[in-house]
């Protein structure tokens, strides 16, 4: 990492929310505020957007957030004897700015570190275990695959320095009208090409060798996104920065995020399924006419509606996912987008594992891997598997040895059947299983990903996930709708997709 790469990254952490906030006191000559805004989801895209959305449009404004299920959607946790542990999203990386200031806000601490070892599994044995000596992994990595490792530490960090740049953008109160032009203000060309070809392609052209593609990168996808390195090259490179060291996690639980954002934000959460939207026209007192938006739901006391100056999509509009229609809309607006939801199932063991199912003979009394990864190899039916810790760390925890009975938690493509799970453990007391629909099949090329904005104040904050599903993806998709709903509402054209912004705002820091 270079010098001014770094210091650029300091100021941003120092300085990006003391000062980005624009103060609606600053404007001049807006117009009235909307009366009422709607949130359709309560994950961290839904509960994010909510606590934008009340920054740039002030106290005055009522913001109604609509879940029919618990706060924190993919974000969850799952209570095993006396403790709890996470079986949704689960890291958080080092540089997610957003995802650090929300705690910073919320004062929710960090989780406590607890330190971990990986081992890559092809079915049959450990091609790799790391040692407990930095030095002897690099020099085994370096002997079996060369400089590929470090070269792709740097591939990252490259593809990182131009992703923070989108922080300083929503600093300065920029925003964008498509996916297509968020990524490229952020990379130019070169994002827009990763997200239209795969990892893989990706690789080899930048040099790397096939074999370290399929031993150390492949692995690393299927456990973030139970997928092949056949995945597009952006989405390759956020899961691959999901095995940069420093990574962290909320205590209590990631889905807290949520559920502070929500109460931060003074929103009122409304227990109920959205099940269509359609745009309603109202005279005015002066004679002419202005468009809302009406949301109908059904909750426990049966089905109601509301209208909305600005409605704000945070659930995945896709076949299997949602069930909201769309009415009275010209052009119309799909219920469905094209693409599907990957099924990644999540089976959370408490028992004891059989070492021997990873063919070593370690005794299982010296076996301290945590992590195990797979290869795409014939036969596979796990993504990974790893030992859990809770999702608040008790004074004096220290994890065990695979003697322990401990909580394992398997990503699976299928669920596990009894036989399966009898060759991988020895006993087990308890076993917790959910099929999430967790992130998109990525097969790129992806022409085009769905809109940001589906009608004129009617926006979609999950079509970021299609470029990469993360927390802070969604984040950042959240705070460039807030910017967006803002300017469009008052017509600050001049923050909608401007270009060149890295060279204009380069010295302002």
């Amino acid at each position: 990492m270079s010098l001014r790469s770094l210091s650029l990254r300091a100021l941003l952490l120092l300085g990006l929310w003391q000062t980005g906030r624009r103060s609606l006191a600053s404007a001049p000559e807006l117009k009235e505020q909307p009366k009422k805004i709607a949130i359709v989801g309560a994950g961290i895209g839904g509960t994010a957007a909510a606590y934008y959305l009340r920054q740039e449009f002030g106290p005055g404004v009522k913001i109604d957030v609509f879940e029919p299920n618990a706060i924190g959607g993919r974000l969850a946790t799952v209570r095993i004897g006396d403790y709890e542990y996470e079986t949704g999203g689960a890291i958080i990386h080092p540089l997610n700015l957003h995802m650090k200031h929300f705690i910073d806000k919320l004062g929710i601490p960090p989780r406590k570190d607890v330190s971990s070892k990986m081992a890559i599994f092809d079915g049959k044995e450990l091609t790799f275990e790391e040692s407990d000596w930095f030095i002897v992994n690099f020099l085994r990595l370096l002997w079996r695959y060369g400089f590929n490792f470090l070269r792709m530490q740097m591939w990252v960090e490259s593809i990182l320095d131009k992703f923070m740049r989108i922080y300083q953008y929503q600093q300065y109160g920029y925003s964008f009208s498509s996916v297509e032009k968020l990524l490229h203000a952020m990379g130019g060309d070169s994002f827009l090409t990763l997200v239209n070809q795969t990892l893989e392609e990706t690789m080899i052209g930048d040099g790397f060798s096939q074999v370290f593609i399929n031993d150390v990168v492949e692995p690393i996808t299927r456990v973030n996104y139970g997928q092949s390195v056949r995945i597009n090259g952006f989405v390759g490179a956020v899961s691959l920065a999901g095995a940069d060291s420093g990574l962290w996690a909320v205590d209590g639980g990631n889905k807290r995020v949520c559920s502070g954002l929500l109460y931060h934000s003074k929103s009122e959460l409304i227990p109920a399924g959205v099940t269509s939207i359609s745009v309603k026209v109202r005279p005015t007192k002066t004679g002419s006419t202005v468009n809302y938006y009406e949301v109908n739901y059904v909750g426990e006391s049966g089905s109601a509606h509301s209208l909305y100056d600005i409605v704000v999509i945070a659930t995945p509009l896709h076949q299997g996912k949602s069930d909201i229609t769309f009415s009275s809309f010209s052009p119309p607006i799909p219920s469905h987008y094209p693409g599907r939801y990957h099924q990644t199932v999540a089976t959370l063991v408490h028992g004891l594992l059989n070492v021997s199912y990873l063919g070593t003979t370690e005794p299982a009394s010296d076996f301290t891997v945590s992590d195990v990864l797979t290869t795409a190899s014939k036969g596979s039916i796990i993504n990974s598997l790893s030992s859990l810790d809770p999702v608040h760390i008790p004074p004096g925890y220290k994890p065990g040895p695979a003697s322990q009975t401990k909580v394992w938690k398997v990503f699976s493509p299928e669920p596990l059947t009894q036989e399966q799970l009898q060759n991988m453990f020895l006993s087990w007391d308890s076993v917790s299983e959910t099929q999430w629909l967790a992130y998109p099949t990525y097969n790129p090329p992806q022409r085009k990903t769905p809109p940001f904005i589906l009608h004129n104040r009617l926006y979609y904050l999950n079509a970021v996930e299609w470029a990469a599903s993360a927390m802070e993806m969604s984040a950042i998709s959240a705070r460039n709708l807030a910017l967006l709903a803002h300017h469009r509402w008052h017509g600050q054209t001049s923050k909608i997709d401007q270009e060149d912004l890295h060279t204009r705002l380069r010295g302002e820091l």
